[in-house]
């Protein structure tokens, strides 16, 4: 396994991001466990979770899964980068989401609490509020930092210019800000080039992410279809990707195979190949997708290869970071 220090931090994370947005809904308690275990095995200690996983409002399913694999010792919980996420409705009542120094601090206490351990490596925001000032939210996130509670700050699904008031605030305040960004990042959805990746580099903040292959569209879906095994390309973000795109994504199959690789690999490995990111989330139902999905890093990349990738998925506008991107 490869690692990358997150960010402008001295934190060493994999390559490979695990993500845990089945367990529960997709795959059992006993695979979920199976599954963490085998990424232990590969060198994968980045681990990425959120308090609404699991999808019943208030629960934290995913988290309590997480939580009794740890438990069950062996240095589970000391060999993980844990990465979880608060934002999400969590029950009826108003001050049970958003990014309110409330929320964030109770968020967190009842996140630990399912993930039975002491301290979160990475706590996320899941979405940007802006109804809430950033000198809120940093108060609640040094309380939880001089508690132990929390290692670093990150953030998901913002836009460039929020990363900007996010690090100018903190910075205003001595304190780190933010060391990562989530955000959708693949082949077929490249607007984060235009102004969040610039942001992030010029921050030293790290991109993890997510749906590296578009729901599945970038993974083999036509060949899938075909051969009628394609559970996921037949329904959101997959099937519209394949309705929108299918000439390119037919000659992204194909260019894939003559390269002699599968097509997931190909869509992860292009990723790592972008200085700007840290690690693509990798969200495997299997132990065997897992395994599968370590044949990205084996990936070659040059030149000629970026360059046919960029032919069928062009990047927006010209390319590049804005305001390049649309003028002159």
């Amino acid at each position: 396994m490869e690692y990358k220090n997150l960010g402008r931090t001295g934190l060493s994370v994999s390559r490979l991001c695990l993500g845990t947005m089945n367990f529960g809904p997709q795959t059992s308690e006993p695979d979920s466990f199976a599954i963490m275990d085998r990424a232990l095995e590969h060198g994968i200690n980045f681990f990425d979770t959120a308090n609404v996983y699991g999808w019943k409002v208030g629960e934290g399913v995913t988290e309590q899964i997480i939580g009794r694999w740890f438990a069950q010792g062996g240095g589970r919980r000391d060999k993980v980068v844990l990465a979880t996420k608060a934002f999400g409705k969590m029950s009826d009542w108003p001050n049970d989401q958003g990014l309110s120094a409330r929320h964030l601090i109770k968020a967190c206490d009842e996140s630990l609490q399912r993930l039975q351990t002491d301290w979160i490596d990475l706590f996320q925001m899941h979405h940007v509020e802006r109804s809430t000032p950033w000198e809120e939210i940093w108060q609640a996130m040094e309380v939880l930092t001089n508690q132990g509670k929390v290692r670093y700050v990150g953030s998901s699904n913002f836009a460039g210019w929020h990363l900007v008031q996010a690090q100018e605030a903190a910075k205003s305040r001595h304190f780190l800000g933010l060391v990562s960004e989530q955000c959708i990042y693949n082949l077929l959805t490249r607007h984060v080039e235009l102004e969040v990746l610039p942001a992030a580099q010029r921050y030293g903040i790290g991109i993890i992410p997510w749906s590296p292959l578009h729901g599945g569209a970038l993974a083999g879906a036509i060949r899938k279809l075909a051969e009628g095994r394609a559970a996921r390309a037949g329904s959101g973000r997959a099937e519209e990707a394949l309705t929108a795109h299918r000439p390119a994504i037919e000659a992204y199959e194909k260019l894939s195979a003559d390269l002699g690789h599968d097509p997931a690999d190909v869509g992860v490995a292009w990723l790592l190949a972008q200085p700007a990111v840290t690690a693509p989330i990798i969200g495997p139902r299997t132990v065997e997708q897992l395994d599968n999905s370590l044949r990205a890093l084996t990936v070659p990349f040059d030149a000629e290869v970026s360059s046919r990738l960029d032919e069928l998925f062009p990047p927006v506008g010209k390319g590049g970071p804005g305001p390049e991107a649309w003028a002159w």
